[in-house]
């Protein structure tokens, strides 16, 4: 799929591009390449000169050659972005191309951005710039916008981080702690651990793309220090991020905790029978050696005499071990 974004009045546009012809009637400032094609690829190549690299989106590409800049003056960033999916949480690899001076075009730059799938951070943006009449002023504003759109998206979700492990505190902190409760907590802390190490992954990568930028003196005055907002902000998460890690790590310890304490009820329960059945045994073991001189057995009183004899010995540990309340 291939949109292009142009400004009106000061407010994002959007067209969706079917054909080569349909470019040569808009002056973009950011051109999206969703899952493209081979032959939208030849368009890029044929109407902007831009040759789109086979490894754009690979994951196993070195850190060290995700930020560079090309002899031409192009810039190209490979960043990952944060999809907070409830069921499968996950990031992307979104590959932008920045061509600062588009003299073919007489424009102040275009961006270009080849993803997989659609990011939530681009919808984000895209809804606040039709909303917010000059959000965005040129290329470097788009690529500036979506880092900042990304650090508030990973705010946003490290705040519903925070709601569902409240909801598992209170779980785990209730009276009654069953073994299948503390199972169905475990898995929702797991998920939330998962979760927030990908949001301090993501944030780390906004940071260096950030940082990037930065040095590369691309930014004016204005946008730098919008670009140190960025960098604070991102510091202000890494906080969160690891206050979070210690709460899950507490939350995960309280629930084995409850497990275990489960698990040594019943093992108190065998240990109690077992120590209350060792005088009838014995008892029983007593009589049933056959000696030769019982003459007690020889009575009709004998064996309902050692019959209740064994139930007393049962009886008595087990009224010891209830006032001593460890039969609660």
């Amino acid at each position: 799929m291939l949109n292009i974004f142009t400004l009106a009045h000061g407010r994002l546009v959007q067209e969706e591009i079917e054909s080569l012809e349909e470019l040569s009637r808009f002056q973009p400032i950011w051109v999206d390449l969703e899952s493209p094609t081979v032959e939208e690829k030849r368009w890029i190549k044929q109407y902007y000169g831009l040759s789109i690299p086979e490894d754009a989106m690979d994951e196993d590409i070195e850190e060290s050659a995700r930020f560079y800049e090309e002899d031409n003056g192009e810039l190209h960033i490979r960043s990952d972005f944060l999809i907070a999916d409830e069921d499968e949480p996950r990031t992307v690899r979104v590959a932008f191309i920045l061509n600062q001076h588009n003299q073919e075009l007489k424009s102040r730059g275009v961006l270009f951005s080849i993803h997989d799938e659609d990011v939530p951070v681009f919808r984000l943006l895209r809804l606040r710039a039709r909303r917010a009449p000059g959000l965005l002023e040129d290329a470097k504003e788009v690529l500036l916008k979506l880092f900042d759109a990304d650090a508030e998206y990973s705010a946003d979700t490290l705040e519903n981080i925070y709601d569902q492990l409240e909801l598992a505190g209170k779980k785990v902190l209730s009276e009654d702690v069953t073994d299948a409760l503390a199972g169905e907590v475990l898995g929702a802390i797991a998920r939330q651990e998962d979760l927030n190490g990908r949001i301090r992954r993501n944030v780390m990568d906004t940071r260096r793309a950030v940082s990037f930028m930065m040095r590369s003196r691309m930014l004016n005055a204005e946008q730098f220090e919008e670009a140190r907002q960025i960098l604070r902000d991102i510091e202000s998460l890494d906080n969160h991020t690891a206050f979070l890690f210690d709460k899950i790590n507490f939350l995960m310890d309280a629930t084995v905790g409850f497990i275990n304490i489960n698990q040594n009820k019943i093992i108190k329960i065998f240990s109690v029978a077992s120590v209350a059945l060792l005088p009838p045994t014995l008892i029983a073991s007593i009589y049933g050696m056959n000696f030769q001189f019982m003459p007690e057995l020889s009575m009709s009183w004998g064996y309902p005499m050692a019959i209740g004899l064994m139930v007393a010995s049962a009886l008595v540990p087990m009224w010891y071990f209830r006032r001593r309340g460890w039969l609660k």
